[in-house]
């Protein structure tokens, strides 16, 4: 006689959890669109992206065969798509060993060891390729480490509608969100980082809105506020309760670059005098208050018609390039904008532009200017700025030593602008030194 046994707990627990399974996947299913409305981060993990992981995997070894990043075991012979020796089975080709693929708020992103003989150019000219066939909106490749490239995947735009998360508070001293990355993370001002900026922009691109958002995260904080604009202060007057001083034409800001020159060389003397090699190291009772100087519109500034536009020009010229190479260590920091920024406005424009260790580029009206905000630190910057179009009103390249990203800023309109500057009016600290010089 033949006695059945009795079910082990491996055979019978597919009767319970298939089902419940396939319930959970069913219910993910039909509430997918609108979890993806009210909560796209959970639809995103939930949902999202077990599929494009899914995908990711399924297209790996093809799509590096593709896209020529597949090699041969055998030597000297490199893998295509769909090469097959003679009477023998397709070789497998050796593609590079990818990572684990992790989630991000609104993407994915993994690392990838490159094979001997490649560079990461050769995986940023197959980013368009892996964006097709993984059904994603962008693919971004950078250089991780010697040997590994970091691939990270954007499923939306990020910046179709930029958000950053609400400031409680003044929060963190000189520092900033004003917009949102390309990789959804926030957009993050950090002049203690970057002490010095150059924003470029044509009419519309978005450069005033920028300005608008800095301006709007500065004001809640203890930092004195001093515009440069010299025409007529159309710009920078919205912010006029919440400056420190305003100058307004090409004379009041050569007096004003002046007094800041020597308000910087007298910090310089409280330091040295305490053996600290910036205000930084001194008490916080006794550290000066940081100074942000906004220059909008510098062409103005270099433009000269007579010898006396000259001298005043190659004066203004000097004082700023003195406050970029002084200013960080003793809290005084520069935010330089423009429509046009070129070499034709003369050599000290130049040797300013070298002392601005961050750029942003919005859509500019020559390439000149794309080419003096970004040339020197990135090639492919240079081009993604070039692609900007007037459509993207807001959209930016911005570059550090640290790399460069697409961005765009948070719209902060004029009327916003000036009632934050009137609430914060009373932060304003009184500097006399400067006052005296724009009167």
């Amino acid at each position: 006689m033949i006695l059945a046994s009795a079910p082990s707990s491996g055979e019978t627990w597919p009767s319970w959890v298939l089902p419940v399974a396939a319930v959970l996947v069913s219910g993910l299913l039909l509430a997918g669109p609108a979890l993806r409305r009210r909560h796209p981060v959970a639809w995103w993990l939930l949902l999202g992206f077990p599929a494009a992981a899914f995908r990711v995997v399924r297209t790996w070894r093809p799509l590096m065969a593709g896209c020529r990043l597949a090699v041969s075991r055998r030597p000297a012979l490199t893998v295509v798509s769909g090469l097959i020796g003679n009477g023998a089975p397709p070789p497998q080709p050796r593609v590079p060993r990818r990572g684990l693929i992790r989630p991000t708020a609104g993407g994915f992103w993994l690392l990838v060891r490159l094979l001997p003989g490649q560079v990461p150019e050769d995986f940023v000219k197959a980013a368009p390729a892996m964006a097709e066939d993984w059904q994603v909106h962008a693919v971004r490749v950078t250089s991780w480490k010697p040997g590994v490239v970091r691939i990270a995947a954007s499923v939306a735009d990020p910046l179709a509608v930029p958000r950053i998360p609400k400031q409680r508070g003044p929060g963190h001293l000189l520092r900033v969100g004003v917009g949102t990355l390309e990789t959804g993370a926030a957009w993050v001002v950090d002049l203690r980082r970057v002490p010095h900026w150059l924003i470029v922009g044509a009419t519309r691109s978005g450069k005033s809105t920028l300005i608008n958002a800095l301006v709007a995260g500065l004001a809640p904080q203890s930092v004195a506020l001093v515009g440069i604009d010299c025409k007529g202060g159309m710009e920078l007057s919205l912010y006029e309760p919440r400056l420190s001083a305003l100058a307004t034409n090409r004379e009041q800001a050569v007096k004003l670059l002046a007094a800041l020159v020597d308000l910087t060389l007298d910090r310089m003397t409280v330091c040295r005098t305490a053996r600290v090699r910036n205000i930084w190291g001194l008490p916080e009772k006794e550290r000066p208050v940081p100074v942000v100087v906004i220059v909008d519109e510098i062409a103005e500034l270099f433009l000269v018609a007579s010898r006396n536009e000259k001298d005043e020009a190659q004066a203004a010229g000097t004082a700023l390039i003195r406050l970029a190479q002084l200013g960080a260590a003793l809290g005084v920091f520069l935010v330089v904008a423009g429509q046009r920024v070129g070499s034709d406005l003369g050599p000290g424009v130049t040797a300013l532009r070298a002392q601005l260790g961050g750029r942003v580029c919005h859509r500019v009206a020559d390439p000149g200017t794309a080419e003096m905000a970004l040339g020197d630190l990135n090639p492919d910057a240079l081009k993604a700025a070039q692609a900007i179009t007037p459509e993207q009103a807001g959209t930016a390249v911005l570059a550090s030593g640290d790399g460069w990203e697409r961005a765009r800023s948070l719209l902060i309109t004029e009327t916003e602008a000036e009632a934050i500057a009137t609430e914060y009016a009373h932060l304003a600290p009184v500097l006399p030194e400067l006052l005296e010089e724009t009167r």
